[in-house]
């Protein structure tokens, strides 16, 4: 899989659409793009604006035009970017296409539900213990498990440490927010020959992604979108209280 093809994926579903970007929102810990049709969608706030925007601002851009600055190096661009991605793919109305396509209502457990994990190595980008239903007495199971963090706790490995774990792990499990400072691409080579799954409110829901050999898609759509855009300006807070969760696995497509 190719470094760039995970964007070009994105980018592509949104080449004809004839949506706008409404409003863009910069809140404490959270980037959230409200679209033309009401559609919202978040993206984890990442540090970072030592390069030029790519862009100006990116309301009233179509969709497309706005979702390419996912590609910038300035990151408060980057989140932008990713937030109108998102918004446009994580949709009740996608939700909906998605469980017709399927046959079947979309699982909106945890991130690892219905997974085997016993002896199997795994390893988590991101701290991601307590979040999308990951729990330590369910990892207990694995014969190992990491995790990798750019800014390592007691006990984590540094965020580096991908290049020598991650091609020995049975089950990969990626935060979204790899999407924005661009490790993402490398990080799905790294685990090609493992379970990927990717978690977490920045993650996009395209079905598409699973042709780069990712097998779960885990994330949300955010459903009180004016509480939502208070909020994350209000707070640090997760979310996930204004959002329902829902669940896309490879093989049901």
């Amino acid at each position: 899989m190719g470094n760039q093809r995970y964007y070009e994926v994105l980018l592509s579903g949104l080449k004809d659409s004839d949506l706008t970007v409404k409003n863009i929102v910069h809140g404490v810990s959270w980037t959230a793009a409200v679209l033309s049709n009401g559609n919202a969608g978040v993206a984890m706030h990442t540090e970072g604006e030592s390069r030029p925007r790519r862009q100006g601002r990116l309301e009233g851009m179509s969709v497309f035009q706005a979702a390419e600055s996912v590609l910038s190096w300035n990151m408060e661009e980057a989140n932008e970017g990713m937030a109108v991605i998102n918004a446009f793919y994580n949709s009740r109305k996608n939700l909906a296409g998605f469980e017709k396509k399927s046959g079947q209502k979309l699982p909106v457990g945890g991130a690892l539900d219905g997974i085997d994990l016993k002896g199997k190595t795994l390893a988590m980008i991101g701290h991601l213990l307590g979040h999308s239903g990951i729990r330590e007495e369910l990892l207990s199971q694995c014969s190992e498990y990491y995790v990798l963090e750019r800014e390592p706790r007691e006990g984590d490995y540094p965020d580096s440490a991908c290049e020598y774990i991650l091609p020995q792990s049975d089950i990969v499990v990626i935060t979204g927010s790899a999407s924005m400072n661009k490790t993402m691409p490398r990080l799905l080579e790294l685990a090609e020959n493992a379970e990927v799954i990717l978690t977490g409110p920045s993650v996009p829901m395209c079905q598409e992604l699973f042709s780069l050999g990712i097998s779960r898609l885990y994330g949300v759509i955010i459903e009180d979108v004016d509480a939502m855009c208070r909020g994350i300006v209000e707070s640090k807070g997760s979310v996930n209280r204004y959002s329902g969760r829902f669940c896309l696995n490879r093989g049901t497509f």
